[in-house]
């Protein structure tokens, strides 16, 4: 936490020292800036795009036939001399061979191939919501934790009056001791609250560093929530859904395994080689003439006339795997929709909960802290009546501002879930 803290100093110096001499302040960093900042030096991202477009190099190369072979030797040579003119099948020979794999296995390897890489991209495209979601999340909580800060220090001048209040009742006579020493007391306990609270807010901005670095997560925050839209209803969410990157890669990877499948059926057939060979000989016949060279053409057939050990278990391999495939889509889906309604509904009890603190709570406890300081003043109260007045009204100020950023947080995950408007 402590080195955290010391590197988002540094970067603000850093911002600072870069800054000051242009005479041009720190900007203060809103949410939408920081999800450009981390998606523009997201790793994770920049990986699911390079491996997605490796698939489309091997799903090119897939569809071609193997390499030739070359073939280059001797043959039939004699070895009680070694002379290639001894003996009339003595060659050179120079061959080239040519294997063609079964059926269609190069396309459906091709098709195989390229949804692996359909299925990585849509994987970098989940990958850029999940920026888009974490670092509106942490600039949220960032954003918290500061306004908490501002909340508790403006609090601070209250509780000084109090004491004053206190000091100034017992000096006449009104009031004991122990109320000065209550209200110091709750004086101190403000302090560590506030010192808790910049624990975390750099605790905080040492995770929006993560997303943005840390100069960007050094500057200041806007000093206000932003003001996002509502989400569509919940049933058009759902209806959206299928349409989530997890998902579309998820079938991807089903569509994948269906051409495993069918790969594997090729098995049956048989796979074929053509060899082409010149032979080169040396030597006369026996009637003085010059031997005549040889060219030999041969079709190798594979045989797979005893499937049971190894067609059969392959593909019962891949038809396995397609259904482990189709399983695991089938539970994504079912991940991504309870998530759906949870979300949903906490955004909707969030909304309530936050127009109550707005238009009630925090009013009538800041109502009732005032009321209960003047009827001390008036000896128609006691002095523990006040502080629990004054410390609701700051737990219910802190309540509420924690109520609007979680309603933000589940908007955040709404946009993850069902998407945003280009």
């Amino acid at each position: 936490m402590r080195n955290h803290s010391l590197s988002l100093q540094t970067g603000a110096l850093l911002t600072c020292l870069v800054l000051a001499p242009l005479g041009v302040p720190a900007q203060p960093l809103g949410p939408e800036e920081a999800t450009r900042l981390a998606l523009g030096q997201d790793p994770l991202r920049k990986r699911s795009e390079a491996l997605a477009e490796a698939m489309d190099e091997q799903a090119v190369a897939a569809t071609q036939l193997p390499d030739p072979k070359l073939r280059f030797g001797i043959a039939n040579l004699p070895v009680d001399s070694f002379s290639r003119v001894q003996e009339p099948t003595t060659q050179l020979q120079l061959g080239v061979r040519q294997s063609f794999p079964p059926g269609d296995a190069r396309r459906l390897e091709a098709k195989r191939v390229t949804q692996l890489g359909r299925a990585l991209r849509e994987e970098g495209n989940d990958r850029t919501r999940r920026v888009r979601r974490g670092v509106r999340e942490s600039w949220l909580e960032t954003y918290y934790w500061m306004r908490a800060g501002k909340v508790v220090a403006d609090s601070k001048g209250l509780f000084r009056s109090l004491v004053g209040v206190t000091q100034g009742l017992y000096a006449a006579g009104r009031n004991n001791q122990q109320d000065v020493l209550r209200a110091e007391l709750e004086l101190g306990r403000l302090d560590d609250r506030a010192t808790g609270i910049a624990q975390r807010l750099a605790a905080a901005r040492a995770e929006l560093a993560r997303w943005v670095g840390e100069p960007a997560a050094a500057r200041p925050l806007v000093d206000k929530v932003p003001d996002w839209p509502a989400p569509p209803p919940l049933g058009e969410l759902e209806q959206a859904l299928p349409q989530h990157p997890l998902l579309l890669a998820a079938a991807a990877r089903v569509r994948a395994a269906q051409h495993g499948v069918g790969l594997a059926r090729q098995q049956y057939k048989p796979a074929w080689m053509l060899d082409l060979t010149y032979g080169l000989r040396a030597g006369h016949n026996a009637d003085g003439g010059a031997r005549s060279d040889m060219l030999s053409a041969m079709v190798v057939v594979d045989l797979p006339l005893f499937p049971d050990k190894r067609q059969d278990r392959r593909l019962a391999d891949r038809q396995l795997r397609a259904q482990g495939a189709g399983y695991a889509r089938e539970d994504r889906l079912r991940e991504l929709r309870r998530e759906l309604e949870s979300q949903y509904a906490a955004w909707l009890r969030l909304g309530e909960r936050e127009r109550r603190f707005r238009e009630r709570l925090v009013p009538q406890a800041e109502q009732n802290a005032r009321v209960s300081l003047t009827s001390y003043q008036s000896d128609a109260a006691d002095f523990s009546a006040v502080m629990r007045a004054r410390i609701t009204a700051l737990d219910t100020r802190l309540d509420g501002l924690r109520v609007q950023v979680d309603r933000l947080k589940a908007r955040a995950a709404l946009w993850y879930l069902g998407g945003e408007a280009s």
